[in-house]
């Protein structure tokens, strides 16, 4: 089975641990991810100024790993991120910001990409959000 997965709260939130986690699950099941979509909060877990405390677990860390790894397509609502302050190289340098913080395997598009990931899965699943 193909999924998408649309992930609407930032890393701090229990709801993108879950997301994770299903994600985690989806392929060891031997099950397909087609594009994992961050909108609204979501987009700050691809923000590489996140720091967690030492006590807590570093979801954003986790999720930069486990989509590295396993070379999946993770898109990063521009729209949301440049509202968030989320910016890759081109981003900042066209809104003259002094730094970038999206680092690669995050990749900057537009909502859009949600539609044609719904379109190409057999589920979309979201998680956090109003």
């Amino acid at each position: 089975m193909k999924f998408a997965i649309a992930v609407f709260a930032p890393a701090h939130a229990p709801a993108s641990r879950r997301a994770l986690r299903f994600a985690e699950a989806v392929l060891a099941e031997g099950h397909e991810i087609v594009r994992l979509f961050f909108y609204q909060d979501g987009v700050h877990s691809a923000s590489a100024n996140v720091v967690f405390p030492q006590d807590e677990t570093d979801i954003a860390q986790q999720w930069r790993a486990f989509i590295a790894q396993q070379q999946l397509d993770a898109v990063v609502c521009i729209a949301a991120a440049l509202r968030r302050g989320v910016l890759d190289a081109r981003e900042a340098e066209r809104y003259s910001r002094p730094a970038a913080n999206l680092p690669a395997p995050w990749q900057l598009s537009g909502l859009g990409q949600l539609h044609e990931a719904a379109q190409m899965a057999d589920r979309l699943v979201s998680f956090g959000g109003a």
